[in-house]
């Protein structure tokens, strides 16, 4: 790791850790052995050697001690801190971006925080306009809507500012810009041949982690299935990771995409697509968010708490993004799609009931996440370990006052009748494959009907 260190920035380096005494932004950049571009996407090739669990030796990869050659793929550009979203004309001219656009949403429109940004950089002599129809949960008909603007106005770049939903949005706009056709047709497994516009995504919630991963998730407006679609060139090139963008953050939507980190860091730990790589992102994060989410919840303008988080938000988008997120994300699409329940939301609903689900098949893990958190000693065995890990995810979820499916409103009848499809939805995304106990579609069914109430 190399740090470009602003003048007068203070840094306390510990193991997986980047803590900022002060609040300026720092650039990161992150070298192993190769580096396409400073200004293009850095992919990093490592070998790693017998760091598989040994709970899923010999299930999904080679045995302990034979050479695993692992992809790391992260944004060449980071810059973290308060006041970092000062820094977006800047990195533009970094990227040699021309005439960007801006996909957001009406709410930041409102709230001036997108005029602000478009007059930061038309200041910086770059051309620009703005896209704000995003809509939550995005859709293939508003993604459409982007891609002509995008097309139209013959823009080289993207700049995505809002939460995972415009983030999302930017970079299925910029994948169809590339590579054309329908978005359905790149959905997991399908691959993504050609290399996107540059994108620098600008995250205004410490949540979903988008901002640096190799995922979308697109409703297709047809079907009303949430499609995953995953591929290298969906890695933005440039990220602003500003914690003063979230202070605003009502207590709700802090709760949800707190919940949302820290269900990505448990699931990369536990995924059988687990690595020494994501793992030091994920442990980091799963501490933070355990400690600090409950202080943001109730003191939304703590500003310690919201830093603590916002970094940890994107260490766990590094850790999913490097390893795999799985059943909890798997059966919480179908949830968002079918009843717009905020995709955080929906996984808050889920983990407690997923992870009493999972746990015997990954104690060992399982029992780490638990100490790590603080919910477990080191005297406990894993076994002890793993249930008092459940126990403290149902009591957080108490804690947070998150509603069953029941006391969202959810309708009960229509729940009930498509929890078969919603069950069938969750095995296609392929999420659930890389859970530590793979189920089957009857025992998503089950859970289903466990969260209800």
């Amino acid at each position: 790791m190399y740090l470009k260190r602003i003048p007068g920035q203070k840094l306390d380096l510990t193991p997986n850790t980047l803590k900022f005494i002060d609040s300026s932004p720092v650039d990161i950049y992150f070298w192993k052995h190769t580096v396409e571009s400073l200004r293009l996407r850095l992919i990093t090739s490592i070998w790693w050697l017998g760091t598989l669990h040994d709970d899923y030796a010999g299930q999904v990869r080679n045995e302990p001690g034979t050479k695993m050659a692992i992809e790391v793929l992260i944004p060449s550009i980071i810059k973290v801190g308060g006041g970092a979203f000062a820094e977006a004309s800047n990195i533009l001219k970094r990227l040699e971006v021309q005439h960007p656009l801006i996909v957001t949403d009406a709410f930041l429109v409102r709230l001036g925080l997108v005029e602000s940004l478009r007059e930061q950089i038309e200041k910086a002599g770059i051309a620009c306009d703005v896209f704000s129809e995003t809509v939550p949960d995005p859709t293939t008909d508003a993604v459409a809507a982007g891609l002509r603007v995008f097309t139209r106005g013959r823009h080289d770049a993207l700049v995505s500012l809002g939460g995972g939903s415009p983030i999302d949005s930017a970079k299925a706009i910029g994948m169809l810009a590339a590579n054309s056709g329908r978005a359905r047709e790149y959905r997991v497994p399908n691959e993504i041949p050609k290399k996107c516009p540059p994108h620098l995504a600008i995250p205004t919630t410490a949540g979903t982690g988008s901002e640096v991963t190799r995922f979308t998730v697109i409703t297709d407006s047809e079907t009303g299935e949430k499609m995953l679609i995953a591929g290298a060139s969906l890695v933005p090139n440039a990220a602003i990771v500003d914690f003063e963008l979230t202070i605003s953050m009502p207590a709700r939507l802090t709760a949800d995409t707190g919940t949302d980190s820290l269900t990505h860091a448990i699931e990369a730990h536990v995924s059988r697509k687990a690595n020494a790589f994501a793992d030091a992102f994920a442990m980091a994060a799963m501490k933070t968010i355990w400690a600090e989410l409950p202080i943001a919840f109730h003191e939304p303008g703590n500003r310690r708490a919201r830093e603590s988080l916002m970094l940890a938000a994107t260490q766990a988008g590094m850790a999913f993004s490097n390893a795999s997120v799985a059943l909890v994300h798997g059966m919480s699409r179908p949830i968002g799609a079918h009843f717009h329940v905020p995709h955080g939301l929906s996984n808050a609903m889920l983990l407690p009931a997923v992870t009493a689900f999972s746990v015997k098949a990954a104690e060992s893990r399982y029992a780490e996440c638990a100490r790590t958190i603080g919910v477990a000693g080191q005297s406990d065995s894993d076994v002890e370990a793993g249930r008092k890990l459940v126990h403290a995810l149902f009591q957080r979820n108490q804690d947070l006052d998150v509603p069953s499916p029941k006391k969202y409103g959810i309708p009960e009848e229509q729940y009930f009748s498509l929890i078969p499809t919603m069950a069938k939805q969750a095995l296609a995304s392929g999420s659930p494959q890389n859970n530590p106990r793979i189920p089957t579609s009857n025992e998503i069914e089950e859970i289903y009907q466990q969260i209800w109430n």
